[in-house]
């Protein structure tokens, strides 16, 4: 398969293959001899993984290393099962975060009377 086939496959764009394979995320590509990078079944299920990872909120140094336990037939669930905690933990935590920053923009919507006079407290607050 080329690239553009691969990028209709996997939903991700030819750039971000191309980005992939060189940072050494997936398994370089075989190339013709025209200089074409050629891609198999193999590439499509590590874009994949990708892929999802990446919308999991996965990096892209813990991509590639999903992509190395996936090829590993000697891997332990446990090490990927700690993966995904730890990633859980760090959503659990910037959730809590932007709850705390929601809380706060509410109390100043409610606070702000949003009229013509210069009386802001908003700003009253911000500058305390």
């Amino acid at each position: 398969m080329n690239i553009g086939e691969v990028a209709t496959l996997t939903g991700l764009s030819s750039k971000s293959i191309r980005l992939y394979e060189e940072k050494g995320i997936i398994t370089p590509p075989h190339r013709s001899e025209s200089g074409y990078r050629e891609y198999s079944s193999q590439h499509l299920q590590e874009l994949n993984l990708v892929s999802r990872a990446k919308n999991a909120g996965f990096s892209l140094v813990e991509c590639k290393e999903f992509v190395q336990l996936a090829q590993n037939p000697e891997r332990k669930s446990s090490e990927v099962k700690a993966k995904a905690q730890e990633k859980l933990r760090e959503v659990e935590f910037k959730i809590k975060q932007l709850q705390e920053i929601e809380r706060q923009l509410q109390q100043w919507v409610k606070a702000c009377p949003g009229d013509a006079n210069s009386k802001c407290p908003i700003i009253e607050d911000l500058t305390k």
